[in-house]
């Protein structure tokens, strides 16, 4: 794989740390490639800038979680908007061509072609990245970071701060859940803002599917606005991970 398609599908940090865990951020970054209508989708800068296009803030916490736990982190390196890599392949959520009231102009026209090139550039090299990192960990566990926003248009209010979403698979999302709502200060979502049984999406792939521990995690994105804070939720989140991996005894 040549560097150009890595960075245009992916990043890899600290792969060669020691710890069980796979850490992923599917939508890591608003970053729309050249190859894609020039690099511009046709939105204003204030919609790129909102949760349609990335997670704000989800990389920074997953990078601290990473480090804290001595595990590496598989990155997207494109918009949720080019082609959404925590969608299956014949999800029809997996290229947005309207998304919380905005309509994508680059996208509106996408044919299967244009798609299928997509997916090929983009969705699959991540997916194969995530898969190659697991495959070389003894053990592994996988966990998502993600962020959410506080108001979808129209919506009311959410009231959470952080969320823990899985499907059938409980070993990790328990414990995890149990040790969030032991703090004081925080409103904690079981499978809240969303259901986390969506077939053929990232953990579904790399968790559910061949039988790994996982769990979702998605933190408000107004509490992770800042570096700083950032930081201080992947601080925050990697002990009580750990010990949700020891009390699961996988």
């Amino acid at each position: 794989m040549t560097a150009e398609l890595r960075q245009a599908a992916f990043e890899i940090e600290g792969e060669a740390r020691q710890g069980r865990w796979v850490i992923t951020c599917d939508h890591a970054t608003n970053r729309v490639p050249e190859d894609i209508a020039g690099g511009d989708l046709g939105l204003p800068p204030e919609d790129m800038a909102r949760h349609i296009a990335y997670d704000p803030g989800a990389l920074g916490v997953a990078r601290a979680l990473a480090e804290a736990l001595d595990s590496p982190l598989v990155s997207a390196s494109f918009s949720r908007l080019v082609i959404d890599p925590n969608r299956g392949e014949d999800d029809p959520t997996l290229l947005m061509r309207v998304y919380d009231g905005s309509i994508i102009p680059a996208n509106r026209h996408v044919d299967a072609a244009e798609l299928e090139r997509r997916l090929t550039l983009y969705h699959r090299p991540y997916h194969a990245a995530v898969g190659r990192l697991i495959a070389a960990r003894r053990a592994p566990a996988v966990v998502a970071i993600h962020s959410f926003t506080r108001q979808l248009r129209g919506r009311a209010p959410r009231p959470w701060h952080v969320g823990v979403l899985y499907a059938g698979d409980t070993r990790l999302a328990l414990p995890l859940l149990a040790r969030l709502n032991a703090e004081d200060d925080l409103c904690v979502g079981d499978n809240q803002p969303y259901s986390g049984h969506l077939p053929g999406d990232a953990l579904d792939r790399h968790g559910v599917q061949p039988g790994r521990p996982h769990v979702l995690i998605e933190v408000r994105n107004d509490l992770i606005e800042t570096p700083g804070d950032q930081r201080a939720w992947g601080l925050r989140l990697a002990p009580m991970l750990d010990a949700a991996l020891r009390i699961a005894q996988v």
